[in-house]
């Protein structure tokens, strides 16, 4: 391999760094999300990370997350207590604050009960993080059973609740901050203001890193790696590669070619789209690939999920590199990759949920550096920029699609009949929700095509046809999802369109399935 780089991942980063400590919270992405709301960048990083690996990342502030643990069992997870001595000031949340007290000369003593939910926080000394809710009692969110009873050597109790007599404590000498509750969900109210203040009273961040410095920073980068080089940008239609190839487009002008695959796996209507917008709207140089036959003969006899991924993650490359062939020094291979596809596909501090056609189903000899704008950037980071570079709505707003497009939205085996069938099922849904006005308010909304058949009945008739699975889920970022509660009247709409509309299905199920514990796709 030339080398997987993503070196322009830190083309986001800017100078002053928050680093996100994950002990296996549901909410440690949610914590990172919230600190980049205050205009400040943050990292989720594991646990195990040595004083001096965190010295070299050179952090303005630690954020330690909540976890599922209690600091009294074997086995919790624990900080290098070389950290406390970085002189970096650092908050603890939940576990966060136990764990800090824990190291640091408090107690933390077992309850008979715990306080889940919204809770009445008394707040006596203000201090620093509490100056903006004052003194009294605010509503916050707990979620708890054990709780700290002395705060860390030399810590004011700023804060106590009916069940945790340190709800909140801060050392401004030693730069040591907690919080029993969780000021990243939006139940608590003062949350947020909270975290600023640690963010840009404590950590003197300023604030700055805004869609500007965003894209100021990754135009620089970008110009650094490429250089007077070529790069080749894989269109899917998606949101994430077009505006990856705006972004680099910007940077590096026509020294980009976007090579647009078409795999035979893209929504109804999808190629003559991504052609009309880039080729004749956005004048960047395409080239339209027509490779249908070859992904239905790779892809044929294949049922596995993980190895659907690998044969379209390895095509693409083929393809790229077939197509980069007569461009001169085309060494450069531009992908969207985010953030939350960094996290799940296990980079080092995640368990591997899944492989990411962006990240994990590249081949092992591939011939490009990688070229990664926004790697370190959630989905809705990725709008804004895209909105700022002035991409339409029509792309910038575009549902989420995966890399290996409706390949993992057919259960088994993917031939053309199952994706005609898929496409005219999920053009339907798509049709129906913007007929209903809820584009915007759901994150994604499609059609699955499982393995299997049922009895129904038609026109007097005994079928024994596919069922049709309609998915939609909101979303802040992807890394955790809820069903959509859609009206009922459009489900009906959905399923009756459907089953008069494709040929070979007899039956729609909707599911109800949240993330976790199920991931947003099917494969």
């Amino acid at each position: 391999m030339t080398g997987v780089t993503g070196s322009t991942g830190g083309a986001a980063v800017a100078a002053d760094r928050i680093l996100v400590v994950d002990f296996g919270a549901q909410y440690a992405q949610l914590i990172a999300r919230r600190v980049r709301e205050a205009k400040v960048f943050s990292e989720i990083v594991p646990h195990d990370l040595t004083a001096s690996e965190f010295a070299d990342r050179r952090p303005s502030g630690i954020i330690f997350s909540g976890g599922p643990a209690s600091v009294h069992v074997d086995g919790a997870p624990r900080i290098d207590p070389g950290i406390y001595e970085l002189g970096v000031p650092i908050l603890g949340i939940c576990y966060g604050a136990q764990l800090i007290a824990q190291q640091q000369g408090g107690t933390v003593g077992r309850n008979e009960r715990g306080e889940y939910g919204r809770t009445e926080l008394a707040v006596e000394h203000p201090g620093t993080l509490l100056a903006d809710a004052g003194t009294g009692v605010q509503d916050v969110w707990m979620s708890h059973f054990d709780a700290i009873t002395a705060a860390p050597a030399g810590a004011t109790v700023t804060a106590s609740s009916a069940e945790a007599p340190v709800a909140a404590f801060e050392s401004s000498e030693r730069g040591l901050y907690g919080v029993q509750f969780h000021p990243e969900v939006h139940h608590t109210p003062c949350g947020q203001a909270l975290l600023s203040r640690f963010l840009h009273d404590v950590c003197g961040c300023p604030g700055d890193w805004t869609m500007e410095s965003i894209i100021d920073a990754s135009v620089a980068a970008i110009r650094d790696q490429v250089g007077t080089g070529r790069a080749i940008c894989g269109l899917s239609g998606g949101v994430d590669s077009a505006v990856a190839a705006a972004l680099v487009h910007e940077a590096i002008g026509d020294q980009l070619t976007c090579v647009f695959v078409d795999t035979g796996l893209m929504r109804a209507g999808e190629g003559e789209q991504v052609v009309e917008a880039f080729q004749k709207t956005q004048g960047i140089e395409l080239i339209h690939v027509r490779a249908a036959d070859r992904f239905f003969e790779g892809l044929a006899g294949v049922t596995d999920p993980e190895e659907k991924r690998r044969v379209i993650g390895e095509l693409f490359i083929r393809i790229f590199e077939e197509a980069a062939a007569g461009i001169r020094d085309a060494r450069f291979l531009v992908q969207g990759t985010l953030y939350p596809d960094v996290i799940e596909s296990g980079s080092g501090h995640a368990a591997k949920i899944k492989s990411h056609h962006n990240v994990g189903g590249l081949p092992e000899d591939m011939d490009f550096d990688l070229v990664e704008p926004l790697r370190n950037l959630f989905k809705d980071e990725v709008r804004a920029v895209g909105s700022q570079l002035g991409l339409p709505d029509e792309i910038v707003w575009r549902q989420p699609f995966p890399g290996p497009g409706l390949g993992v939205r057919i259960v088994g085996e993917v031939t053309r009949e199952t994706v005609s069938v898929l496409q005219a099922a999920d053009l339907i849904v798509r049709e129906e929700l913007h007929r209903a006005g809820l584009d915007r308010e759901i994150w994604q909304a499609f059609a699955v095509l499982p393995d299997i058949r049922s009895v129904g009945v038609m026109g007097d008739e005994r079928t024994y046809a596919r069922p049709v699975i309609i998915r939609a889920v909101t979303s802040e970022d992807a890394m955790t999802a809820d069903w959509a509660r859609l009206p009922y009247d459009l489900l009906e709409s959905m399923s009756s369109r459907i089953i008069n509309e494709v040929d070979g299905v007899n039956r729609v199920a909707y599911d109800i399935t949240s993330k976790p514990p199920g991931t947003i796709e099917w494969e």
